[in-house]
């Protein structure tokens, strides 16, 4: 049987974008093809957690191979932060000779063996660097952007940005608006960070990305084109690359962890648990169970969305001050001393504010089953980072949304999010980034209880529906996959 090989950046946040694509192309093209997806440890961090993952997957996903890339080459010292933005990019060309060895091996294990060959290597925007790799090979090399294809019109317009314009974006007036292809004017303060700054490495990194991504076979988008029709008709025109040639663009979206688990004529994704957390229920849906339909505000930042103490405190504030049920998800912020033991809930939260909001609120500790509580009839409206994975699941949910984007493209997905689809109402915050108490009472309230939000809500009850079609035989997202299927096949 013929082999797809797919090759995620460090880190089981990328891995699982991979996995879900591999399940998706499985259940509509059975037998096709066997899929190999290739995982890089973590030099610099402690990989338990990702190992336990993996062992996991291994075991709820039998028809994908895992096939882990261990270097014995000497790696930088002292070590980089494991959050350094650039350290995604140095691994992926430190392990081109790895990979090299590792598709190289696996091509002739498969023809010896009497085997298909490899129709095609599946990289993560990070491991651009293997395109090297795959043309000496010769593999056809498609690239997974599991982010908005709004940020990857940007990415692509970097390069044009670049030699348009000679100072930083961020040294522009406040009000100066940057035009990309595809997207709606995007205040500067609201571009990613790898934009702003062209004295920065990270800036260089996502330059050097725009021009070296087109010269892969194809991009495969995690969007549908109903959600981003604008972004991806922009893309497959070639308005995005210098050269005008843009490789041909697959949506095949929306792919989450639950999104297929329903099986509106899609693939049947997610981890299978149901919302658990180590086998067992959360408590959390137990609590949602007892609340009214469509009445809870759902308060989270993603896994890696932490506040600071003071900003925790003043959402306390606003949400008991909106008068809406909510749940919130708190993550402890950032502790100093190694030996500092991890502060109380209620050290965290305003003096008696768990006590004053027990009948209407729920705060969990660090993590709840996002995606179940999005698909609980109780909830109502969604306070989000605007992580792209995060927005995907609001949307298959049909949960409006408030935008509180923190990092990377996220911003730039709540301009999206609010000017363009208008699925969500804004937070305003301070030159600092900080959001006041009243500014979250009022949008909250405004989400769950004014014409404008109900407004909101039909258009996101209506882009639910167009999710599901999407991902059903004969949407848009799976005539997608299958001319991508086709393309491999013919061993393009």
């Amino acid at each position: 049987m013929d082999t797809i090989v797919m090759y995620p950046s460090v880190g089981i946040t990328h891995v699982l974008p991979m996995v879900e694509l591999a399940k998706f192309m499985q259940h509509h093209h059975p037998n096709s093809f066997s899929t190999t997806i290739l995982v890089t440890p973590h030099p610099y961090a402690n990989s338990a957690a990702t190992d336990a993952a993996l062992a996991k997957l291994s075991t709820t996903t039998p028809s994908i191979t895992f096939h882990h890339l261990t270097s014995t080459q000497s790696l930088p010292s002292p070590p980089p932060s494991p959050q350094s933005p650039s350290l995604s990019f140095d691994l992926a060309l430190h392990n081109n000779p790895l990979l090299y060895r590792t598709l190289d091996t696996i091509a002739k294990t498969s023809s010896t063996s009497g085997g298909g060959a490899i129709k095609a290597l599946i990289i993560d925007f990070f491991n651009t660097a293997a395109l090297d790799v795959s043309a000496t090979l010769n593999i056809p090399t498609y690239i997974y952007f599991p982010s908005s294809a709004g940020a990857l019109a940007a990415v692509l317009y970097m390069p044009t940005l670049h030699h348009t314009f000679t100072k930083s974006f961020k040294d522009f007036e406040e009000d100066f608006e940057v035009e990309i292809p595809g997207l709606v004017p995007v205040p500067k303060s609201h571009l990613s960070n790898s934009m702003s700054d062209r004295s920065s490495k990270f800036y260089h990194h996502f330059l050097r990305l725009g021009r070296r991504m087109p010269k892969s076979k194809g991009f495969i988008l995690n969007t549908f084109e109903m959600l981003q029709e604008r972004a991806v008709k922009a893309l497959s025109e070639g308005k995005c690359v210098e050269s005008g040639t843009t490789p041909p663009i697959f949506a095949v979206g929306p792919l989450t962890g639950g999104t297929g688990k329903k099986r509106y004529g899609g693939y049947s994704g997610g981890d299978g648990d149901g919302g658990s957390n180590n086998g067992s229920r959360h408590e959390c849906l137990s609590w949602l169970d007892s609340q009214p339909s469509q009445s809870v505000v759902f308060v989270c930042f993603g896994s890696m969305g932490i506040l600071p103490a003071e900003q925790l405190k003043e959402v306390a504030v606003g949400l008991e001050k909106s008068g809406q049920r909510f749940l919130w998800v708190v993550r402890t912020p950032p502790i100093e001393a190694e030996d500092q033991e991890e502060p109380s809930l209620e050290s965290l939260l305003p003096e008696g504010f768990l006590e004053r909001v027990k009948d209407r609120g729920h705060v969990v500790r660090s993590w709840a089953p996002q995606f179940e509580v999005l698909s609980h009839d109780s909830v109502g409206g969604f306070v989000t980072h605007c992580g792209w994975n995060s927005v995907l699941e609001a949307v298959w949910n049909g949960v409006p949304m408030v935008t509180w984007p923190l990092f990377a493209e996220q911003k730039m997905n709540k301009v999206f999010l609010v000017a363009d689809v208008k699925l969500a109402l804004p937070l305003k915050w301070s030159e600092t980034g900080f959001v006041s108490a009243v500014e979250l009472e009022e949008r909250v309230r405004e989400l769950m209880d004014s014409a404008s939000g109900k407004a909101i809500r039909e258009r996101v009850a209506a882009m639910k529906e167009g999710a599901r079609a999407a991902l059903s035989v004969g949407g848009s997202s799976v005539v997608a996959l299958d001319k991508l299927v086709a393309l491999w096949r013919s061993g393009v």
